[in-house]
């Protein structure tokens, strides 16, 4: 200590450039070690932490006028419910489905225990005590033998004709449709990989291997491709695609390891035909990607904040817009980052989350509305939160550190400002991007279970079959029946209206045998 007090400078100056120089190293590493701690923070949260992003948070103040011009507030707000202690009510088993077969086993008395125990008389039958239990019956295969009847001529003993077998999926294959839609169901509803599913059927006394499944999902990913080529063209036509991406290995690549990452592009329309849901597999994130897939479009595109969609944003019949879910994600992120500290003492963090959950409450309540409905109610209700909002973000901006949480969730909504509040132009326009995030969850966790695609082929298969299955669930089929259906009709189409007609949005669930 006494060898740095003879080393300072002798001169007030000087001491005080010192002094000055030294109290502004103190204070960035004051904000770095802040820095570090939310970003510590963070973690715990998400570690130990709920990962739901709901925040208990007051926004009545900011949302009443809602509430009072809207007539159907009441019925979107949950009822509460008051439960005494130690009162609550044992909670009911739901009844069957009354659609599954019903099997009646009788139990009744032996015929000693038929007498009253009181006076000795013989019982009369007075009634029935019915309960009813689910059983299960594992999995059967069976062998569907085709017999082909054929003709020949007695006299001449030749002229030989043989009856055709009807079109099937995979030509030559032994698998029948049921068997096909179950193994792809199993995939890629189920996040089964092939290799359970081999180990599965063996137990039911079928020997299949890894490779033969494999060669049938590439095979069938190339016999749908009709129907995926149709669905695009639907989905161009819509005016509105959310689009999103996320990662997949492909291990036989060419000219790249088969450690790097690869991608699968995921776009989701919304129209009054039907929702489609198209999944498109790339090796790379560049934005020439969704320019390729998005040829020919015109309309609105939602995205994330990823730069890549820049490029495609960039065209004049294309209007890029972002998506409110990321954005309360940032401030989410800076609440957590607060720790212990941010619950004692509500500050901006809580606030622009408070904006942002008052415009999801205004959503709520526009959910069944039409869209010209949706479209004049956020213009009423919306639009004077978010004047709000962008007046206090101004405000805030430049008094909070840009490293921080809450300053790169302050940063990431002003920069996308623009785009965040053009969800307000069309009633049709969701407030973000959930719906194609959602159409996403699938995959991702089928890609625990089966990890990667060991080729090109195969990623490609697997973008159309999840783009199947995905379509049809979103126009509300149960997804083994109706790609029994498809396995069984596609390969008897010869016209483009039969194609059309197998499609899931002209394919109603009640016509599917």
């Amino acid at each position: 200590m006494d060898s740095v007090i003879k080393n300072l400078p002798e001169d007030p100056v000087l001491l005080k450039e010192l002094l000055a120089e030294k109290l502004s190293e103190i204070e960035k590493l004051k904000g770095d070690i802040g820095v570090l701690q939310e970003q510590v923070n963070v973690l715990l949260a998400k570690r130990f932490g709920p990962s739901s992003e709901k925040q208990t948070i007051d926004i009545s103040g900011q949302f009443d006028e809602a509430e009072d011009d809207h007539e159907s507030a009441e019925s979107e707000t949950p009822e509460t419910i008051e439960v005494p202690a130690h009162t609550r009510q044992k909670p009911k088993r739901k009844p069957l489905p009354k659609g599954l077969p019903r099997e009646e086993v009788v139990h009744d008395l032996p015929v000693e225990e038929k007498i009253c125990s009181i006076d000795g008389s013989d019982l009369e039958e007075v009634g029935q005590e019915i309960s009813e239990q689910l059983e299960i019956i594992p999995a059967q295969i069976k062998v569907i033998r085709n017999i082909r009847i054929k003709y020949g001529c007695p006299h001449c003993h030749k002229g030989i004709k043989t009856a055709a077998m009807p079109p099937q999926a995979i030509p030559k294959s032994m698998a029948a449709p049921g068997l096909l839609a179950y193994i792809v169901t199993s995939k890629y509803v189920d996040g089964l990989p092939l290799y359970r599913q081999t180990n599965m059927l063996q137990r039911i006394g079928m020997e299949l291997s890894r490779s033969t499944l494999s060669q049938w999902m590439i095979k069938l990913g190339i016999l749908i491709q009709p129907l995926i080529n149709l669905l695009r063209d639907h989905l161009l036509e819509s005016g509105y695609i959310q689009m999103d991406e996320t990662t997949v290995q492909v291990l036989n690549e060419k000219d790249r390891p088969a450690t790097s990452k690869s991608y699968m592009w995921v776009q989701r329309s919304f129209s009054t035909k039907g929702n489609i849901i198209l999944f498109d597999y790339d090796p790379t994130r560049k934005q020439e990607v969704p320019k390729r897939l998005l040829e020919g479009f015109s309309g609105y595109l939602q995205t994330d904040g990823y730069a890549g969609y820049n490029l495609v944003g960039s065209q004049d019949s294309i209007i890029l817009f972002s998506c409110w879910a990321h954005a309360r994600r940032k401030f989410d992120e800076a609440v957590k980052a607060l720790g212990k500290k941010g619950k004692l003492k509500p500050g901006r963090a809580q606030k622009g989350l408070a904006f942002i959950q008052s415009l999801y409450q205004i959503e709520r309540l526009a959910k069944k509305m039409t869209p010209d409905e949706r479209f004049k109610f956020r213009r009423e209700h919306a639009l004077p939160i978010l004047d709000k909002f962008k007046i206090w973000l101004d405000k805030a901006l430049p008094e909070v550190p840009p490293k921080s949480a809450l300053g790169m969730a302050l940063g990431y909504t002003d920069k996308l400002w623009p785009r965040l509040v053009c969800y307000l132009e069309d009633g049709r326009l969701e407030i973000d991007n959930n719906g194609v995030e959602n159409a996403i969850r699938p995959f991702v966790v089928g890609r625990k279970g089966w990890l990667f695609s060991s080729a090109t082929r195969g990623a490609d298969a697997s973008a159309n079959l999840y783009s199947m299955i995905e379509t049809a669930k979103a126009n509300g089929h149960e997804p083994y029946r109706y790609l029994y259906q498809v396995f069984t009709e596609l390969p008897k189409i010869e016209s483009i209206d039969e194609f059309e007609a197998l499609l899931p949005m002209n394919l109603t669930p009640k016509t599917i045998s």
